[in-house]
């Protein structure tokens, strides 16, 4: 018996120590993977940004890593991130099809949406009409500016009502987001305590951690784990949850519909859905459905939690945030509320936006792209097909690229002059082709939320609160650990 355990361990280790995984000529260098698991247990599956930051002072800014079997490239720097997203945008603006998240969002949908879709046609026929479809929605324009004021205004009647006390805002920011993009999707407000904002803004939080955590890394890398009873279960479950609710939603919207006259993003796809024929069009129901998950989860989890990351700087910062208000003090004297055009009078408070989404880094690895053909990249010979992870924290904090990389500094977004500029560095959308559709909304949000409730009130960190933690939960979206703030009506 002894004898047959022993050499099972030797067939074992000479196992290990003769793998090779297959790899193409001239690929990135990886570090050494090991059978089935690859480099997996290389990486701290709660947040792997720091041990990619290690593995770039390895192997440089293009390299590889095996999840699983699977060969997928990380790039870093905004050089390589630029050559790859923007001057070889075709190369590299695939999506892989198998991974937890394709499963998980269309579990029942069986369409992929706007942001999970492949490169071709028929997401560049989707694309087209989200965009046009958002900018007639008013985004940038009068309309959609007195919808987001109208939720700041639900926001600051909350606040008041805890002026003095300490409160922890997580939900609140959430409500507030997620509020906004539903009045876009089916022009209706609803409640913070309606059992649809509770069910996707729990949703949101939950699988965003799935997805990009722990059980999510585990999902991809070992096929034959997807069946069992394990936690990403938990994500199918409520994504089929989540498609029943927009079905619902699509069922009730239908019955007020008039053709031809849309109120909002569903009835614009529908009346688009009418025109079309057996002319083989990417538009279906399955397919609204998809594109009305991927714009709420997007423009709910990403702006609530760069706003959560906002008041947490500002409040352990007071002199940035007392700045902030001279500023807004005396662009507004005399005005009843804020514009999104008065951004252009206030350098300062547009610098301290900025430097809070760097600082946010809210989506750290975008949502992976894949090469659509053999190419190249920094000299790296790249096979169709593979999996390529944009690592764009790693140009958030990239060495020469800010005056103060590693710092909360709003100077980073300021000239000799005190002008706000905006170095290329600053991606937190991404860019090229797959750059986030709806950032013309967030960038109105975030500017408004910001600058009304600092009109308005004082943050202070609570006094028995602690040293404040600024490293992030990681997933699918970064959010600050949950923390309480203090507010106080200014005068």
């Amino acid at each position: 018996m002894f004898a047959s355990v022993a050499l099972l361990l030797v067939a074992v280790l000479l196992f290990l120590l003769l793998f090779h995984s297959p790899r193409a000529k001239n690929f990135p260098p990886a570090p050494r993977p090991i059978p089935i698991l690859g480099n997996l247990l290389q990486l701290n599956l709660e947040s792997p940004i720091a041990d990619l930051k290690r593995l770039t002072k390895c192997y440089g800014n293009v390299y590889s890593l095996f999840i699983g079997p699977r060969p997928m490239v990380v790039i870093n720097g905004m050089q390589a991130l630029k050559e790859a997203l923007v001057n070889k945008a075709a190369d590299f603006s695939g999506r892989p099809q198998d991974l937890m998240v394709n499963h998980a969002v269309q579990v029942k949908a069986h369409a992929p949406g706007v942001i999970l879709a492949d490169y071709n046609p028929a997401w560049r026929e989707q694309r087209r009409f989200g965009l046009m479809t958002l900018r007639n929605f008013g985004l940038g324009k009068q309309s959609m500016e007195q919808s987001i004021l109208g939720e700041i205004h639900h926001i600051m009647k909350i606040m008041e009502q805890g002026v003095g006390k300490t409160t922890n805002p997580h939900l609140l920011f959430h409500n507030a987001a997620s509020n906004i993009i539903c009045q876009v999707l089916f022009a209706k407000q609803f409640d913070y305590d309606d059992e649809f904002m509770k069910f996707f803004v729990g949703l949101f939080h939950e699988t965003s951690k799935l997805i990009n955590g722990r059980w999510g890394m585990i999902y991809d890398s070992i096929p034959l784990v997807r069946n069992l009873p394990l936690p990403f279960q938990k994500a199918f479950m409520l994504f089929k949850m989540a498609h029943e609710r927009r079905l619902e939603m699509l069922a009730e919207n239908k019955k007020t519909r008039v053709p031809g006259k849309p109120r909002h993003f569903i009835d614009c796809y529908l009346d688009e859905l009418d025109k079309v024929g057996d002319d083989g069009s990417s538009f279906s129901e399955d397919q609204l459905c998809a594109f009305i998950l991927d714009l709420h989860f997007a423009g709910t989890d990403t702006t609530a939690n760069t706003l959560l990351t906002a008041f947490l700087y500002l409040m352990n910062y007071p002199h940035i945030q007392e700045r902030c208000q001279q500023e807004i003090d005396k662009v507004l004297d005399g005005k009843d509320q804020a514009s999104f055009e008065d951004r252009h009078q206030m350098p300062y408070v547009q610098a301290v936006i900025h430097e809070i989404q760097r600082m946010a880094d809210t989506v750290p690895l975008s949502v992976f792209h894949s090469t659509t053909k053999d190419t190249e990249l920094m000299g790296y010979s790249i096979p169709r097909g593979t999996v390529i992870i944009p690592n764009l924290s790693s140009v958030l904090s990239e060495e020469g690229q800010w005056k103060s990389p590693h710092d909360f500094y709003p100077e980073n977004f300021l000239n000799d002059n005190g002008e706000f500029v905006k170095p290329e560095a600053f991606m937190p959308f991404s860019t090229g082709p797959r750059m986030c559709l709806g950032e013309g909304l967030a960038r109105m949000e975030l500017f408004l939320i910001t600058v009304t409730l600092l009109r308005r009130f004082k943050f202070i960190w609570p006094e028995d609160a602690g040293k404040p933690d600024y490293t992030p939960v990681f997933g699918s979206t970064q959010t600050p650990k949950p923390y309480c703030m203090k507010v106080q009506l200014r005068i």
